[in-house]
């Protein structure tokens, strides 16, 4: 049995988040396009990767997937500092995504998970 976690994060713009509820899914970020797959982060690793790659921005969202519910197309991979990060090799679909809603944070600076409803 594996210790990897079978939900991950990530994190959209307000444009992205309107063309994942419109369209049903999402191609990827510029970032995303480029590397050849669309970059997800662990509950341990999101808060860190809000500062570092989205410092400064507004109208942000995070999105829980369920990676058990993608099977192969993700891949975890070495990233930052050698940790292991999930990354998605397809589009993310609404069929994954189990809670969504805008970046907030807590008292203590961590983002905060979406709560379906």
């Amino acid at each position: 049995m594996s210790d990897l976690p079978t939900v991950a994060y990530k994190v959209l713009t307000g444009p992205q988040m309107i063309e994942l509820e419109h369209a049903g899914s999402f191609k990827g970020a510029p970032v995303d396009l480029a590397d050849g797959y669309i970059h997800l982060s662990t509950l341990d690793q999101l808060t860190e990767t809000v500062d570092k790659h989205f410092a400064g921005q507004t109208d942000l969202h995070v999105v829980a997937v369920d990676l058990e519910g993608l099977g192969a197309a993700v891949k975890w991979e070495p990233s930052r500092g050698g940790q292991l990060f999930p990354h998605i090799y397809a589009d993310l679909t609404l069929n994954v995504v189990t809670a969504y809603g805008p970046l907030d944070r807590d008292a203590q600076g961590q983002v905060c998970i979406p709560v379906a409803g």
